[in-house]
């Protein structure tokens, strides 16, 4: 421990550098989250660490102020173990945008939005993707074993349509249009898989 100098100017510091990183903060993680990136989200929170690293400071400039020692090394301390929390949870969701990790949430508006389009039976694969800033979907719809190609058509994309106005930052989907095996009839993709090359 040291004895600390100049406490009001440290206290007015403190205060205009946890307002300053704040702002800064609140606007990254705003833009981060409109333009879907993950990057910036992180830089955010980085910038609000040290907003909040600021505040600690000042609880510290407080308690020099009354004359605990301890005060300094102590919000030293707080100090990194917030950084750690942070980093943490920032590593994680840049990881997992690296895995190409989706919310669970948007894949679960994808399959009820694709499941109340026209000539919809089910949705037999769905897969959502980052590319970037943007999201990408590939689905393989099943519709009526019955229906003409041009229906089949119809149906793909209405859907496609539906899922790029419900999914947020969906710039593109590439849907296939699977027809439901008549009663007695093996599944097409079943037999492929069963007949492929191991």
């Amino acid at each position: 421990p040291r004895p600390v100098a100049h406490v009001p100017a440290v206290a007015v510091a403190a205060l205009a550098g946890f307002a300053g990183n704040e702002w800064v903060a609140r606007h990254r993680i705003r833009v981060g989250r409109e333009i879907g990136s993950a990057a910036l989200v992180a830089d955010g929170l980085h910038a609000r660490t040290d907003g909040y690293t600021s505040l600690a400071v000042l609880l510290g400039a407080g308690g020099a102020a009354l004359g605990w020692r301890l005060a300094d090394p102590v919000v030293g301390l707080a100090i990194t173990a917030a950084i750690v929390l942070v980093l943490r949870d920032a590593a994680r969701e840049v990881f997992r945008r690296l895995m190409d990790a989706v919310d669970p949430a948007l894949v679960d508006r994808a399959e009820r939005v694709l499941g109340e389009v026209p000539g919809v039976r089910g949705v037999g694969e769905l897969r959502l993707r980052w590319i970037g800033h943007r999201l990408r979907a590939e689905v393989a719809l099943v519709v009526d074993g019955e229906a003409t190609v041009r229906e089949a058509h119809r149906i793909a994309v209405a859907a496609e349509h539906a899922l790029l106005h419900a999914v947020p930052r969906l710039s593109a989907a590439l849907v296939h249009a699977d027809p439901a095996p008549c009663p007695g009839e093996a599944d097409p993709h079943q037999a492929l898989a069963h007949h492929a090359p191991a």
